[in-house]
């Protein structure tokens, strides 16, 4: 790790407070070129992500994680999002060893017996491979948004990452909803058609369904558990 990338993660919070969402980007991009990625589970905010980076031109490492339990809609996402762009999509899988290990050990649908095997799963099939994914990198960019739950109301624009050690750049994190949305419709950017069916957030078929009316976006994640904090790792400490 640059010894000195905390210290600039703090530096670039102050300089880049005024910026838009496209001048953050390419600040930050053209600062390290070669030393950025860009983690996308295809949903609504990555594809805006997505497209202002093709707008944009610089080079950036983008990638998604292939659990192996994804909606087919999702790898049909990817593929258009591909030809649309001209953007490379860099797909990380879990150690297939690991994989096999856990469901021998615990059964096939493990998650849905216990929060540790959830967490166990999660582990394997994401943290793992995204740490892969982000080795030599100095950027994390993602797609959080502060109103999608109650664990992400304290991200920022520019952050820092305690558990992979990078600058972690969250460039929509103030927007709402609809702001996203409008952007998807007005620039007719792709996206997964399970959003028209009641799925606002969208992760491994098991563990997603639909959401009811008037439930919060993140409600059809791992809804047996009964719990505001539900997160699967990725963007929670878990050391």
């Amino acid at each position: 790790m640059n010894p000195n990338l905390r210290e600039t993660a703090s530096r670039y919070k102050v300089e880049t407070e005024s910026f838009t969402v496209s001048e953050l980007l390419s600040f930050i991009l053209d600062k390290h070129r070669g030393k950025a990625a860009f983690s996308t589970s295809m949903g609504a905010e990555d594809q805006v992500i997505t497209r202002m980076l093709a707008d944009l031109g610089l080079p950036v490492k983008i990638f998604t994680l292939d659990t192996g339990r994804l909606f087919q809609e999702t790898y049909e996402l990817i593929q258009i999002t591909q030809a649309r762009y001209h953007l490379p999509i860099e797909i990380y899988f879990p150690d297939s060893r690991e994989v096999e290990k856990m469901v021998n050990e615990k059964g096939i649908n493990l998650f849905y017996d216990s929060i540790e095997n959830r967490k166990r799963c999660c582990n394997v099939r994401k943290i793992e491979p995204l740490q892969r994914a982000l080795q030599g990198m100095e950027i994390w960019i993602t797609g959080l948004r502060k109103e999608q739950s109650v664990t992400r109301e304290a991200i920022e624009m520019v952050g820092w990452d305690e558990d992979v050690n990078l600058i972690k750049i969250n460039p929509l994190c103030e927007w709402t909803h609809d702001q996203v949305w409008q952007m998807v419709r007005e620039e007719k950017i792709p996206y997964n058609t399970l959003h028209d069916k009641g799925f606002p957030s969208i992760g491994c078929l098991p563990c997603t369904r639909a959401i009811l009316h008037g439930e919060p976006i993140r409600a059809g994640r791992w809804w047996w558990e009964d719990s505001d904090l539900k997160e699967c790792g990725l963007h929670i400490s878990h050391k």
